[in-house]
């Protein structure tokens, strides 16, 4: 069975925009590695970007991170750098306006993935949320964190974030 690569949220506000920080321009060249290693070898490659609309301030999350960040359509929505390169009209991707996507969890419910890997920012908010929603989905399957191709702005929270992910059960690799 295949295996499945989730790059989550490699976009230009938070890698060099608004939330940007600077380990994350560092992921860009071990993401794309990933995400060539993974096509060569035939697995899927899915990719979620974190989505709001203009009136991001007014949302809960808004409110508690006053920071305009994703707003569909602007550039810095967009996957950063060449990272970009590898999504098409083929590639699927799911949108989503808060940390975790539950249509991807109910996508990947209708898999049979053994391996599910994550890649990309942040790792204490948005990654942690779509691998346990990813481990919630398929809970047989090994659900794998590289650690060199995921950061945060904070590398003490980063570093409990990855114990907290080997804690459910998850494998984090390259630490």
């Amino acid at each position: 069975m295949k295996k499945l690569l989730i790059v989550v949220d490699y976009q230009v506000d938070f890698v060099s925009g608004s939330l940007g920080f600077p380990k994350a321009v560092e992921l860009e060249l071990p993401i794309c590695e990933k995400i060539e290693d993974y096509r060569k070898n035939g697995d899927d490659v899915i990719f979620t970007f974190d989505t709001h609309e203009v009136d991001y301030l007014l949302t809960q999350e808004g409110i508690k991170l006053p920071v305009e960040h994703c707003i569909k359509g602007t550039p810095g929505w967009e996957l950063y750098g060449k990272v970009s390169h590898y999504l098409n009209e083929s590639t699927m991707k799911f949108e989503k306006n808060t940390f975790g996507s539950l249509e991807l969890a109910n996508y990947l419910q209708k898999k049979e993935y053994k391996t599910v890997e994550l890649a990309g920012i942040v790792s204490n908010i948005c990654v942690i949320s779509n691998a346990v929603l990813a481990k919630a989905a398929l809970p047989e399957a090994k659900i794998i964190i590289d650690a060199l191709c995921t950061a945060s702005h904070d590398d003490v929270l980063h570093e409990k974030t990855l114990d907290v992910m080997e804690g459910l059960q998850m494998e984090v690799i390259n630490r």
